[in-house]
């Protein structure tokens, strides 16, 4: 009876129920649109912890949504696959970074029938644009770093793939925009500036466009140092006012930075047209980047690499639940291997407290050598120090008389050519020869002196810097047998006594390759890192044998190497018979004193 009333229950409330079928698939597209929600919050959080700059943190998240993202929501797993990428283009690891960005590429460009449908908001096109755009400038930093042609090309190649695309809207523009940019900046590398002007030129139109101001700026300071290059300083000049006038009432971070390089590049055009007032805008340019140094947050991707090792990021998120299971399988043997190391320990006790007799002997003689070889050490280091010494006495005494002779005999010239001038006024009829002879010889005195200064010490490095002045070093030293060309990247000014000391390092070995090298041309590289100087200095030329020239005087070497141990820095020279040199130099950055 009771099974009965049973069976009668369960059939009116399965009448009773929708249509099965039906039920099981809203239950379905349910989980669907929950799961979507839940992936797409992650995503978002994981987006805000980068733009926070905690990259070892979106590193891992990023990872585990990639995963759980996989086989449910492809524009999540496409849009964190591109994240990752992004990581590792900010932190440096371009390599890294590029996997990331093909593999969307190559899966975008497979899915696109089926993700025109996939979802209305999901631009997989822009996604497209955005990975080749990153794609270009990753090979573009590789390039810049290890001159290989096959990254010129692959740059060229994902470049181009984003100028092909047609699409209108404000992003895909921006990425064209930026695109342009980039290959102005590629081409100045190679020294064509007309494609250089003619893509700065097509970046300033986008932005000119969409009134963005800002990016309008930063184009016209590339376009602006097309034409420093080409020494039409004049263009030059107006365009980076131009630049300048857009932004002045910007106060963002952004346009900051943006000021501090077209006021520094405007100085020096002004003081190639003579103008003097460059030196006001060259004050302005370092105090914002004085001021921006001291704000900024340094070392992000030094912290990285220190804490992190990326690469094992994602096997240490994948095996965390492995680990958990082995934790206590793990204790038993550490217990186990700990009993063995002790038995262990106590016979090595025991054999070493035998063969401690033996090697008193031994140690007495090993000490005396060693103290020997100290003695050495400290005769060398002392040579070094007075050579050191010798050399700072120089260029102290070199910048004392290039200061005096500028400032007080150069004008005591002034001054008597003054009274001379006021003398001729007294004559009422034709002045005595004696004084047109006088004001002669006091004006080629007066360019004499100011020659000399320039000579002891330059004063375009005391004046503008490093920058500046090695830029004067390459276009003094170039002529119609060897093309010196100079590539500096951002730097600053320091302390001025390590300015000098760098600068004087610099002009030492470019004497060297024009004495010595034979060469054609010359590459003078500097750039700043991590709180280093980075020098690479080039040629072409018939190269030597470091074992024979390495302890010849007449290459300076020895004064040299003994510079840069002061200075604690690390000094290698790359070269050999009719193979070219390359010397480089890293230096700790000595900073500028604060009152």
């Amino acid at each position: 009876m009771n099974k009965i009333f049973l069976f009668l229950f369960l059939v009116v409330v399965f009448k009773a129920l929708p249509n099965r079928k039906e039920a099981v698939l809203n239950t379905a597209s349910f989980y669907m649109q929950l799961n979507d929600s839940i992936l797409d919050r992650n995503l978002q959080e994981v987006y805000k912890v980068y733009e926070e700059k905690k990259f070892d943190v979106a590193l891992k998240r990023a990872f585990k949504l990639l995963d759980s993202s996989k086989e449910i929501n492809r524009e999540i797993f496409y849009k964190t696959n591109y994240l990752i990428g992004n990581v590792f283009y900010e932190t440096l690891s371009f390599k890294d970074g590029i996997k990331y960005f093909r593999t969307n590429v190559s899966s975008l460009l497979k899915d696109s029938i089926s993700l025109d449908g996939y979802k209305n908001n999901f631009d997989s096109n822009l996604l497209l644009v955005q990975n080749y755009l990153r794609l270009g400038s990753s090979y573009h930093k590789l390039k810049e770093r290890e001159f290989l042609q096959k990254y010129r090309d692959s740059t060229l190649y994902y470049y181009n793939k984003v100028i092909e695309f047609n699409d209108l809207d404000d992003e895909s523009l921006e990425a064209k925009a930026k695109t342009y940019s980039n290959l102005s900046a590629f081409y100045i590398n190679d020294s064509l500036y007309d494609l250089a002007e003619k893509y700065a030129s097509l970046s300033i139109g986008i932005h000119k466009s969409k009134n963005d101001k800002l990016n309008q700026a930063a184009g016209l300071g590339n376009l602006a140092s097309i034409y420093l290059i080409k020494e039409d300083f004049n263009l030059a000049k107006k365009i980076y006012l131009e630049g300048l006038d857009l932004i002045k009432n910007d106060n963002s971070s952004k346009a900051v930075r943006f000021k501090a390089s077209l006021y520094a590049n405007l100085s020096w055009a002004m003081y190639k047209l003579k103008d003097y007032k460059a030196y006001e805008f060259q004050e302005i340019s370092y105090g914002i980047k004085d001021e921006l140094r001291d704000t900024e947050i340094r070392g992000i991707v030094k912290k990285i690499n220190a804490e992190y090792d990326v690469n094992t990021v994602k096997k240490l998120v994948l095996k965390e639940e492995e680990n958990k299971r082995l934790k206590n399988q793990r204790t038993f043997w550490l217990l186990g291997i700990g009993s063995v190391i002790i038995i262990i320990t106590l016979l090595f006790a025991l054999i070493f407290y035998k063969l401690r007799q033996k090697n008193l002997s031994l140690k007495l003689s090993q000490t005396q050598l060693v103290q020997s070889q100290n003695l050495e050490k400290i005769k060398s280091d002392s040579q070094v120090r007075i050579l050191n010494a010798t050399i700072d006495g120089k260029e102290s005494e070199r910048k004392q008389i290039a200061e005096t002779l500028h400032d007080s005999i150069s004008a005591l010239l002034s001054s008597a050519n003054l009274h001379l001038q006021a003398t001729r006024g007294l004559f009422k009829g034709e002045t005595p020869v004696e004084i047109d002879k006088t004001q002669k010889i006091i004006k080629e005195a007066s360019q004499s002196i100011r020659d000399l200064s320039h000579t002891l010490v330059s004063s375009v490095l005391l004046k503008f810097g490093l920058k500046y002045a090695i830029k004067e070093i390459a276009e003094k030293y170039s002529n119609s047998q060897i093309k010196v060309d100079t590539r500096i990247g951002e730097t600053r000014r320091y302390e001025q006594n390590f300015e000098i000391k760098v600068y004087n390092i610099i002009q030492e070995f470019v004497n060297n390759i024009l004495k010595h090298s034979k060469a054609e041309k010359a590459m003078i590289k500097i750039d700043e890192a991590d709180g280093k100087l980075y020098l690479r200095i080039s040629d072409d030329g018939v190269g030597f044998d470091k074992n024979k020239v390495v302890n010849k005087e007449g290459l300076g070497l020895n004064q040299i190497d003994a510079r840069i141990q002061m200075m604690q820095g690390e000094f290698n020279i790359d070269t050999a018979p009719k193979s070219g040199t390359v010397i480089k130099v890293v230096l700790p950055i000595l900073e500028k004193k604060t009152s």
